[in-house]
């Protein structure tokens, strides 16, 4: 496959020509009573047409047929996806999951869709106020099909397998350590290319942005010019009566046929578009004198709240680094939280639990539930002598943090037979060191 192109920038206003039909951008306004090319001009908005500049979001396509040449849409079944948070009791326990089992192509052809599971959410799609966690495991691509979500925005994190999405924007090849954001509205397919993996976290109502900096400056954490928006691609394809558009509405599947492949946009304009981006280019803020800093200095993206400070989600990520905090314990610190983390793994080993923790595997530490290392952590980093180090080379674990308090599915409890019961066993052998008498214990160095 030849290397696939894109435009650099977050948020940015782009424009897009297939180069197989150069100048069908339309010169000097948005819809011309005759298209270049005979093409149809239509309007995919991302926000609403009177929100302030800085929020507004839209895209002009121009494309050979508009995307409302479809059959009724009909209900399908949901398979594994779920916006359902009452379906079992609340469980407030630490949670870790052991690699989600991905099923053979052998067995059954699984595509990215029918392999959608939901593990945990909150909220309300109705009322554009929530999120849920999704893991995706499938062995084959989506062959005449394509998906798009009126609920929210979609970011993917692969953990296995590479993804070749087709976009109405143009075409991205997403890697393990790459993420990439399919926002509202937009239908995209997914080729694979052997049994896949990963992770998916979707936001309903709110768009993903890059945190605020504050007096970390004007440079840092995830640079604006890092990410890359696809270029403009079209395929002219029919498909009689056999290509498959798929809808997530209110939390339900539908389907609708059409005669044509839905990538027929031949160029483009705007703000609201697809975007991947490779998590190695994050540049890391770090302690470099004492103490653990909070892990809100690893945010990539942010969906905020109506509060401010605080997110429907952020994506957090654990990338190597390192680490010379003097007189400090230097893993993650023991914690309640008021937010819920949910915590992946792409490769490696998280550092505060070297076992049990798995890629492909995951963790949820809900509302003010206690978490932290586990015991063998402890009593290393305890001892260990500390000159600087490097941190999680090779690794990649990342969180989905919020301030909802999120719901287990029954899958993600009992169907996915995943759950790992033993988890509360790593920090039974914690034990006291409480010295009563002697108020400064031996320091290791």
């Amino acid at each position: 496959m030849a290397e696939l192109k894109y435009i650099s920038g977050f948020g940015n206003e782009c424009a897009s020509e297939d180069p197989r039909c150069p100048g069908s951008l339309p010169e000097g306004q948005n819809n011309p009573q005759v298209c270049p090319y005979n093409l149809y001009a239509e309007q995919l908005s991302g926000s609403a047409f009177t929100c302030p500049r800085s929020t507004n979001k839209r895209s002009w396509l121009y494309r050979i047929l508009p995307s409302v040449s479809h059959k009724p849409f009909e209900s399908i079944d949901e398979g594994h996806v779920t916006h359902n948070w009452d379906e079992v009791d609340p469980d407030p326990n630490q949670l870790r999951w052991k690699p989600f089992e991905i099923p053979k192509a052998s067995q059954k052809k699984v595509d990215f869709v029918s392999g959608l599971h939901t593990l945990c959410g909150a909220g309300d799609i109705k009322s554009n106020n929530g999120l849920a966690i999704h893991i995706f495991l499938c062995n084959t691509s989506m062959e005449n099909r394509c998906f798009y979500n009126s609920d929210g925005d979609f970011l993917i994190v692969p953990q296995k397998g590479n993804l070749l999405i087709y976009t109405e924007f143009g075409k991205m090849l997403v890697q393990p350590n790459e993420i990439c954001v399919i926002q509202r509205g937009m239908r995209f397919s997914i080729d694979v290319f052997e049994e896949t993996r990963g992770y998916l976290l979707e936001v309903y109502g709110v768009h993903f942005e890059l945190p605020d900096l504050g007096p970390i400056g004007a440079n840092g954490l995830a640079n604006p010019r890092d990410f890359l928006i696809p270029v403009a691609w079209y395929e002219d394809r029919q498909v009689p009566g056999g290509y498959t558009v798929i809808n997530k509405y209110q939390g339900k599947l539908f389907a609708a046929k059409q005669d044509v492949s839905p990538f027929n946009v031949v160029a483009w304009h705007g703000n609201y578009t697809p975007y991947k981006y490779n998590l190695k280019n994050f540049m890391v803020i770090n302690s470099v004198a004492f103490d653990h800093a909070d892990p809100s200095i690893f945010t990539v993206l942010t969906a905020k709240s109506v509060r401010p400070g605080v997110a429907i989600a952020d994506f957090v990520i654990f990338p190597p680094r390192w680490g010379v905090a003097d007189k400090t314990f230097r893993p993650p610190y023991y914690h309640r939280n008021c937010m819920s983390e949910f915590m992946g793994l792409i490769r490696g080993h998280y550092e505060a639990k070297q076992g049990g923790f798995l890629p492909g595997g995951g963790s949820l530490h809900s509302t003010m539930t206690p978490h932290g290392p586990d015991a063998d952590c402890f009593e290393k980093a305890s001892k260990a002598k500390l000159a600087p180090e490097r941190i999680a080379d090779g690794t990649m674990a990342f969180m989905f943090e919020s301030s909802l308090s999120l719901a287990v599915t029954k899958w993600g409890l009992k169907a996915s037979r995943c759950l790992d019961e033993n988890y509360y066993k790593c920090w039974e052998p914690l034990k006291s060191h409480f010295t009563p008498n002697s108020r400064n214990p031996a320091e290791p160095n």
